[in-house]
C-alpha cells in the first residue's frame, strides 16, 4: 500500500463565507466514493470546497477549489500527473462527480 503524502480537505461554505470541514480523505478513490455529499448536521449550504494538503505541514493547501464549476482544478493537479500521485482518468472522475455536486 503506498503512503500518501497528500490529503483531500472537503468543507461546506456559509453565506458569510466562513466554512466547516467535513472531510479529510487520502486518495481520489476515498474521496469520490465518500467525501463528495453534503453533511445534512452542517448548516453551512452556500458553498461546496475541496483544497488538496501536504501532510505534516503547516503551509498553505497545495490548491483549493470552489464549487459549482471548481474552476482550474484539472489544469491545477496535471503537475501531479506528471509525479505519478493522481492519473487523469481519475482527475476527470473526480472533477465530473464535484461539478455533478452543485
Amino acid at each position: 500500500m503506498k503512503f500518501r503524502k497528500l490529503y483531500w480537505v472537503t468543507e461546506q461554505v456559509g453565506e458569510s463565507g466562513d466554512s466547516k470541514v467535513i472531510g479529510v480523505f487520502t486518495s481520489i478513490h476515498d474521496i469520490r466514493t465518500k467525501g463528495i455529499k453534503w453533511n445534512d448536521e452542517c448548516g453551512h449550504r452556500a458553498g461546496f470546497r475541496v483544497s488538496l494538503i501536504k501532510l505534516d505541514s503547516s503551509g498553505m493547501p497545495l490548491g483549493s477549489w470552489v464549487g459549482p464549476d471548481f474552476a482550474g482544478l484539472p489544469e491545477d493537479l496535471q503537475q501531479f500527473v506528471a509525479t505519478g500521485e493522481f492519473d487523469g482518468p481519475s482527475i476527470d472522475l473526480l472533477v465530473a462527480d464535484l461539478r455533478g455536486l452543485s
